[in-house]
This record gives C-alpha cells, structure tokens and sequence, in this order.
C-alpha cells in the first residue's frame, strides 16, 4: 500500500533567496535588473512552503543571476561614463588650446 502526503513541508532549510543582494542591487546599480531580483527573491519562500524544492532552488538561482547582471551593467555604464567624461575632457582641453 502506497501512502500518499499532500501538502507536506519539505525538510531543511530553504535555500538563500538572495534578498539583500537584490535590495542593494534596485538601490545602487540598475533599478530594473534589482526589481527582476526582487521579485524572483520572494518567491523561494512561497515555492519552499508548496513543497516545490527544485523551483524554491531555481528562484533562488535566478535572484542570484538578475543582481549580478544588475552589478554588471552598473559597472559597465559607470566605466563608459567616466572614459566619455575623460575624452571629452581631454578634447575640450586641446580645443582651448589650439593643438587640434
């Protein structure tokens, strides 16, 4: 006889949702990968409570993924920023020179 167990929590911890990184990640780098985070952070918790430990594991994974990308991309437009800042730095200072 096969016994069958609805609505049963799974044993164990449930696995990091990543929330901080993702808060940190909407604040200070790029608002609309941080929000992605946010909302895949907070379903580890419900998908843990329905016994769906694959998909608690694969939010958690994809929380992760978003406030990289999310850092990532900050970065990115931060160096590109600075490099443009510099360059035309540099090109208005030959401009008011003379040595163009």
């Amino acid at each position: 006889m096969m016994e069958t167990f609805n609505n049963q929590q799974p044993m164990g911890t449930p696995p990091d949702n990543h929330l901080v990184w993702a808060i940190l990640c909407t604040i200070f780098c790029c608002l609309p990968l941080g929000i992605v985070s946010i909302i895949k952070s907070t379903k580890v918790k419900e998908l843990w409570a329905m016994g769906d430990t694959a998909g608690a594991q694969r939010a958690a994974d994809e929380a992760k993924k978003w406030a990289i990308w999310g850092a990532v991309a900050a970065v990115i437009v931060w160096v590109l920023y600075f490099v443009l800042f510099f360059f035309i730095g540099i090109g208005g200072a030959l401009m008011d020179s003379g040595n163009y």
